[in-house]
């Protein structure tokens, strides 16, 4: 959203504010030197950005080559001050200079109708150039393996996914590239905020947020983070608790889904999908107490690895395949074969298509049994996940609340 287009005599008191805003900064931090001492000031800044905004205004007259000359002029002038502080006081640094000729492209911004992203670009200018020295204890702290893997999240997420074609292909149209790949990064960028929560929080509270964020995102992605992690820690009952309660917060979404599309479903579904709630929530609690029973393991994490993630993107494609086939081989009229084949993949389809079929497609009844039996596939798809990643002693801790949970749903749907 832009601003009302502004008189030529408000677009200067912008760019006058928005290069207080940046000078703001550079005044405070060189409060101490004295008077004609820097290379650029709050003054400085705000006349710089002025003329970026006059550069715009007169090229309406004189044409684009005007802001070409003004732009060079101040780019001239700012090295040579540069020059004369390097030669006096042995000061390298560019700071300074390249933000005074960003903020001489925000008053240019001013005046081609970007003053909502001016002023934007003015604060995110002002809030980097104040975060330099907390920036800097950053990467001191980083390891070569932490920051590698910030790069390879960077990579997969700002560089191969905006690529990836956001269609339906393959047989059945059943592997959309960029949501597999979608998959990817989510599962990379959960195990990297995961390990950071462990050595920010400690190992207990850094699991509790990891789960319950996680969880919210991607219970599939974040239990085959958290499993992954049991190599190294060695908290079987800690990490259980922690992918159970992801896996738990899917029930109260399901429902909520249910509740917006078609209300009349809850009074059905409230038990069986409360008593999975139930169930697993109990058994996450009791293993999160019982955790510091079991001591940690001699090793550390370690950030995520891009290929672990690539073969959870390539197991989701191929249940994605499984499910379509399912669903092409016999058809829309078994629906609790659709409702299996679309829980090895994702609850929440499933969840809002056939809470809208039952709106007068489907009965309600229909709509229910093939909303929990999704949930019962989706729980157990969790669990061998769980076991396949993290070990026999986690997936044992972990089936005792998913299995739990998938009996009781089971047993609710056989007896009502």
């Amino acid at each position: 959203m832009h601003f009302v287009p502004l008189s030529p005599l408000l677009q200067l008191l912008l760019a006058l504010g928005l290069g207080l805003i940046v000078g703001s900064e550079r005044g405070w931090r060189e409060r101490d030197g004295a008077s004609g001492s820097r290379v650029a000031g709050i003054r400085t800044f705000a006349l710089v950005s002025l003329l970026g905004c006059l550069a715009g205004l007169l090229s309406e007259g004189f044409g684009v080559w005007i802001v070409a000359v003004m732009g060079l002029a101040v780019a001239m002038v700012l090295a040579v001050a540069h020059w004369l502080d390097v030669n006096n006081e042995r000061d390298y640094g560019l700071t300074t200079v390249v933000a005074a000729l960003v903020t001489w492209c925000l008053g240019l911004a001013v005046t081609q109708g970007l003053q909502t992203e001016a002023v934007a670009a003015a604060v995110v200018t002002a809030v980097v150039l104040n975060l330099k020295e907390r920036m800097h204890q950053w990467l001191s702290r980083l390891s070569a393996d932490e920051f590698r893997a910030i790069l390879q999240l960077l990579v997969v997420s700002l560089v191969l996914l905006p690529i990836l074609p956001n269609e339906r292909l393959g047989p059945w149209g059943a592997l959309n590239p960029y949501n597999i790949w979608w998959m990817v990064v989510l599962i990379a960028g959960l195990s990297l905020a995961g390990y950071f929560a462990l050595k920010l929080v400690g190992t207990d509270r850094g699991i509790l947020a990891t789960s319950i964020f996680g969880g919210l995102a991607s219970s599939t992605a974040t239990t085959l983070s958290l499993a992954r992690l049991n190599r190294a820690l060695n908290r079987p009952r800690l990490l259980a608790a922690g992918i159970v309660m992801a896996c738990t917060i899917m029930f109260p979404r399901m429902l909520v889904i249910v509740a917006v599309v078609n209300r009349e479903l809850l009074p059905a579904l409230w038990l069986p999908i409360g008593a999975m709630f139930l169930v697993s929530a109990l058994v996450a609690i009791l293993l999160w107490r019982r955790s510091s029973a079991v001591s940690q393991g001699a090793a550390s994490p370690q950030p995520f690895q891009l290929w672990p993630a690539v073969q959870f993107g390539l197991l989701i494609a191929g249940i994605l395949l499984l499910s379509n086939a399912i669903t092409h081989w016999f058809g829309e009229d078994k629906l609790w074969l659709v409702a299996v084949a679309a829980g090895l993949a994702d609850v929440d389809a499933i969840t809002l298509s056939l809470a809208r079929m039952a709106t007068g497609a489907i009965s309600g009844d229909t709509a229910v049994f093939g909303i929990v039996l999704a949930a019962i596939t989706n729980t157990l798809v969790k669990g061998g996940l769980a076991l396949y990643a993290g070990g026999v002693v986690l997936g044992r801790y972990v089936w005792l609340g998913l299995g739990g949970a998938v009996a009781v749903a089971a047993l609710i749907l056989v007896l009502f």
